[in-house]
């Protein structure tokens, strides 16, 4: 599958469509039929990798959208403390506020940025992940090497987005949601596999889950 041409502006077109849906986010569909069941994968891996140690460690949630899964692993029994970042500063806002209505806000944090440039040193986390945005991002490639840039050595990265490797994922993904919102790419699992090898992760999983919005998460290990 070739890389269309995508232009640099769909990421502000895609900010300022986010920046409106903030307030209504959590209410959207899409929360039960994709974006929970992702959550749930990525505690799943969270578990098999750092449950039994106990051991702490420092995660990024890149396209962090309001927070759910963030608050999600926060009250969990893992010892995660948790940076959300997101481009849209009314999404962190929304996420923020709903932080500091839990008992476990002080573990979480937000940051308005660019998945391209992420504003961290590098090796600064245990973990980076990342849920259903990948797809907005113009150069993805370039967010990728900059996820492997911000993970110390072992470090994993978590990246789930629209499975379009099936009839059911290419109609989801590509005829429908490529029709409304316009401007996006969901990658096949090979490209999204040389992505990986490029930036020089090891060890390269794939995991697909859900029918009718089929997901597919990609594991890297730095």
């Amino acid at each position: 599958m070739k890389l269309p041409k995508l232009p640099h502006s769909m990421k502000s077109r895609a900010r300022d469509r986010f920046e409106a849906w903030a307030i209504t986010y959590d209410r959207s569909l899409l929360n039960r039929f994709l974006f929970l069941p992702s959550y749930q994968i990525f505690l799943e891996e969270l578990y098999a990798w750092r449950g039994e140690s106990g051991e702490p460690f420092e995660l990024l949630d890149v396209g962090c959208g309001t927070g759910t899964f963030d608050l999600m692993l926060a009250a969990s029994p893992l010892k995660a403390r948790i940076v959300g970042l997101d481009y849209a500063p009314s999404m962190c806002k929304v996420a923020r506020r709903k932080a500091e209505q839990t008992r476990v806000g002080g573990r979480l944090s937000y940051v308005a940025a660019d998945s391209e440039h992420l504003p961290f040193a590098d090796a600064s986390f245990d973990a980076v992940t990342c849920s259903n945005s990948f797809h907005h991002y113009p150069h993805q490639q370039n967010v990728v090497m900059e996820m492997r840039r911000v993970l110390r050595p072992g470090g994993r990265l978590l990246l789930i987005d629209g499975f379009r490797d099936n009839i059911v994922g290419w109609m989801t993904f590509d005829v429908i949601i490529g029709a409304v919102e316009k401007e996006v790419f969901h990658a096949p699992w090979s490209r999204i596999h040389r992505y990986f090898e490029a930036a020089g992760f090891r060890e390269i999983r794939r995991r697909k889950f859900n029918y009718w919005f089929p997901g597919l998460l990609t594991v890297g290990i730095a």
